[in-house]
């Protein structure tokens, strides 16, 4: 048979006639045990006419087994996903497509696809004669409640003769894959650092250009715009050169998640570990859409993107595909065996890595300082803390607040996640607490330069 995505049509296996036989239904053995009894009967008795009756429902299944076993169907098969990535509680839709390729019509066709159970039940479609080089086209819906990567296929034909005394199964080899991705939800746009996102007003840029003595000429290349031509270099080097076009440079940022085992209770799409794992990439796809250089880190020390490809998504990359990537990478993230956040403050302590955005799970004593001097690397820390005991109550609530705490007092913004609160009303929340922080840092700092005490 042919391979998925209309590949050319490869004739089928026709196995062994023990295979064929073994395909023979419960009719087909009930006809078979009945015409040998038959004629056992109709030897033992001397009846001749019952030894014409069980010799034809002998031959009446054995016949079938024949004509199935030297069937010559050449059949193509594709399948098509429309999406091939899905959020998590969203339906996608299969397409399939059978092709007659050979010069002869099929007969009925019994279509069936294997699809993993947490996709649904496994569809099968009954399909009519297929004429030569005729087509038939049948589609099923599929949807998970949990992420990951779900196999789908190899598809599966069941041939039958018209009075079903045999079914014949023959496999195509190929399958696709279904990316059930975490749902995301869309978030307020808000000020989380001192800097405009992407870019806009008060963003660095990559050439300061003072004055005309500052200006830092290239080689003209075909296209330049000649009104960009800065003629005293041109006859300084003796060739034309134009001026270089500032290049704004991106406002980085880093999500957070925090994968370990030991820092989560409780399993399934409610639990807490799905939360942030949700969140977390709907806070991938908002800063993506705000401009911003983004990569995913986890407590592992892992980055996507790599580092070997400069450790943030989105200045080299469209904003679809750098969020793709780092969807796919979400879509199957697990627990870690991690015991605790060393890892990856080693990563973020080796340079400043902007605004900095975390979920994390319990956190000790040791632990919250880790993620406290997280702060010193990052221009803005925005924290979304989930509480095992609010997820699944077991008393000790005070000590949460008092993780918090640790956190704000390093500079973080800080905030309980809890059940049945959305990232939507945490992240405006985080907005207006970051802002109300920072307009108190001003003034204070206002009031200590206003005071003789407090003049440079």
């Amino acid at each position: 048979m042919a391979a998925d995505g209309g590949a050319p049509a490869v004739e089928e296996d026709q196995g062994g006639l023990r295979a064929a036989l073994s395909g023979l239904t419960t009719r087909g053995r009930s006809f078979l045990a009945a015409g040998v009894a038959a004629v056992v009967c109709a030897y033992v008795l001397g009846q001749a006419d019952l030894l014409r009756v069980g010799l034809l429902l002998v031959v009446l299944p054995l016949v079938c087994v024949a004509v199935l076993y030297r069937t010559r169907y050449r059949v193509a098969g594709s399948r098509r996903l429309s999406p091939s990535r899905v959020p998590s509680g969203t339906e996608a839709r299969v397409h399939l497509r059978m092709d007659n390729v050979s010069r002869i019509p099929t007969g009925l066709l019994m279509l069936q696809d294997r699809v993993p159970y947490v996709l649904g039940p496994r569809p099968r479609f009954v399909l009519d004669r297929v004429e030569a080089g005729g087509r038939r086209e049948v589609s099923y819906r599929v949807r998970s409640d949990l992420r990951g990567r779900y196999p789908l296929g190899p598809l599966q034909l069941r041939l039958t003769d018209p009075f079903g005394m045999c079914e014949l199964t023959r496999s195509f080899s190929s399958h696709d894959t279904l990316t059930v991705v975490p749902r995301t939800e869309p978030l307020p746009p808000v000020r989380l650092t001192g800097e405009a996102a992407g870019y806009g007003d008060g963003r660095q840029r990559s050439l300061a250009l003072a004055g005309e003595d500052d200006v830092i000429p290239r080689g003209y290349r075909h296209g330049d715009d000649l009104r960009r031509v800065h003629w005293r270099s041109t006859a300084r080097y003796g060739e034309l050169m134009v001026r270089r076009e500032e290049q704004p440079q991106r406002a980085r940022c880093t999500v957070l998640l925090d994968t370990r085992g030991c820092a989560y209770q409780g399993a399934g799409p409610d639990s807490a570990f799905e939360w942030a794992v949700s969140g977390a990439a709907s806070a991938l796809v908002h800063v993506l859409e705000r401009g911003f250089s983004v990569r995913l880190l986890t407590d592992t020390g892992s980055s996507v993107p790599s580092d070997a490809s400069g450790g943030f998504a989105g200045a080299t990359q469209e904003s679809a595909d750098s969020a793709g990537l780092m969807m796919e990478t979400l879509a199957v993230v697990e627990h870690s065996g991690e015991a605790g956040l060393s890892r990856s403050y080693d990563v973020l302590r080796g340079g400043n890595e902007g605004l900095l955005i975390a979920f994390l799970g319990d956190l000790d004593d040791e632990q919250a300082a880790v993620a406290a001097r997280m702060r010193q690397r990052s221009g803005a820390a925005v924290a979304f803390v989930l509480n095992s005991e609010t997820w699944a109550p077991s008393g000790a609530a005070d000590r949460a607040e008092h993780r918090l705490r640790l956190l704000r007092e390093a500079g973080w913004t800080a905030l309980e996640a809890r059940p049945g609160v959305s990232l939507t009303e945490l992240w405006r929340q985080a907005g207006q607490e970051h802002t109300a922080t920072a307009a108190s840092a001003w003034h204070a700092g206002s009031t200590a330069a206003g005071t003789p005490g407090g003049r440079s």
